[in-house]
């Protein structure tokens, strides 16, 4: 039996596929898959192997992608990914989660979608869009998107969504009703003495640690933040970064405490690495403390940014961390951070990386 790791690529122009051996050292990129569509965001189901693809914009319009066989043929579907005739058009999925058979698509305009059959059709879950705030959610900086999508393993009708700029909300019944979960959370553009409200944060990305612990941490556009009750309380991690402002977040595969961040140098100073100097940024107590990670990544000339999905673990011993940039390189570690190789160049603007283990 071989075991293989697949890096999923989504970019711009259509999905790529990096491919190695476990031992993560040699690389194969295939690809572009999808007719180049703009792809948001490339997950697999750890066991069926089927590749997700979601995307699409006002041109092209929204749809997700499948492939059942490691991305060498593909179909897609959009049946059911509209609104209510009279209702702002949906551009694009931004985010894809798939949990016990089910599937789910963020959207933007924000709104979540549920497939129960691989994909092919597609039901909008109403409830999230009837929250009372509904009608003054703002957009962020690319729209008023549903970008992270969390679901609880351990309890079917437990999720959490991230929304640019509406902030954390969490449904405790499967989608039908929806709290607001942002208690803590810094909105630093809003007017003084207004900077904690129940909602209209701008949530960067949101990511569950492992384990049972209900634990879970986001990187906000006025913050980095843990939480150890699934959203109803946030806590400050910031002290010790470089910047309190950035995209992506990764969780380890089996230590809540350890977390994997690629700060960016502000807002409004040129949303790349500060100083010019790539370091991924780790924590191994739950946001205590922090140190740099740099060895293979360039320290010089690096005026790049790293999207809020194009950073990835995968579940290897020890664990692989992997991400993309906006300049198109897609980077690996095999040793959980320590050692860093580029393992692609070139491609488009990569908006997306996640993983596949597999075994043939």
């Amino acid at each position: 039996m071989v075991r293989k790791v697949l890096a999923l690529v989504g970019t711009r122009k259509g999905a790529f596929i990096a491919e190695s051996e476990a031992g993560r050292g040699q690389w194969e990129l295939r690809g572009p898959y999808c007719e180049t569509w703009p792809m948001n965001h490339v997950i697999a189901d750890p066991d069926t192997g089927t590749i997700y693809a979601g995307g699409g914009n006002e041109w092209f319009g929204p749809a997700v992608w499948k492939s059942t066989d490691l991305g060498k043929t593909w179909t897609h579907s959009s049946e059911g990914l509209a609104y209510r005739e009279g209702e702002e058009p949906i551009k694009a999925v931004w985010s894809l989660a798939q949990r016990n058979g089910s599937l789910y698509a963020g959207v933007q305009p924000a709104g979540l979608f549920r497939s129960d059959d691989k994909g092919q059709s597609w039901q909008h879950v109403e409830g999230l869009q009837k929250h009372p705030s509904r009608p003054d959610w703002s957009p962020g900086g690319a729209g008023l998107i549903l970008h992270s999508l969390v679901l609880d393993p351990r309890d079917e009708g437990k999720m959490w969504v991230g929304i640019s700029a509406a902030g954390v909300f969490h449904t405790a019944d499967n989608g039908e009703t929806w709290q607001p979960r942002n208690t803590g959370t810094r909105a630093d553009f809003l007017p003084e003495g207004q900077n904690y409200p129940e909602f209209g944060q701008c949530v960067h990305c949101l990511v569950m640690a492992s384990g049972d612990s209900g634990r879970l941490y986001q990187q906000n556009h006025c913050g980095m933040y843990r939480s150890d009750d699934g959203g109803k309380e946030w806590v400050s991690i910031e002290a010790g970064l470089p910047s309190s402002f950035g995209f992506p977040a990764a969780a380890h595969p089996r230590d809540a405490d350890t977390l994997y961040l690629l700060p960016l140098n502000g807002d409004s100073a040129g949303r790349f690495v500060p100083e010019a100097k790539a370091a991924v940024w780790r924590t191994r107590d739950g946001g205590r403390t922090w140190e740099a990670l740099r060895e293979g990544l360039p320290q010089e000339n690096a005026y790049f940014g790293v999207l809020r999905q194009a950073m990835a673990t995968d579940r290897l011993e020890p664990a692989g961390v992997y991400f993309g940039t906006s300049s198109g390189a897609l980077f690996a570690s095999a040793d959980e951070g320590e050692s860093w190789n580029c393992v692609a160049q070139y491609l488009p603007t990569i908006t997306s990386v996640e993983t596949l283990v597999v075994d043939d």
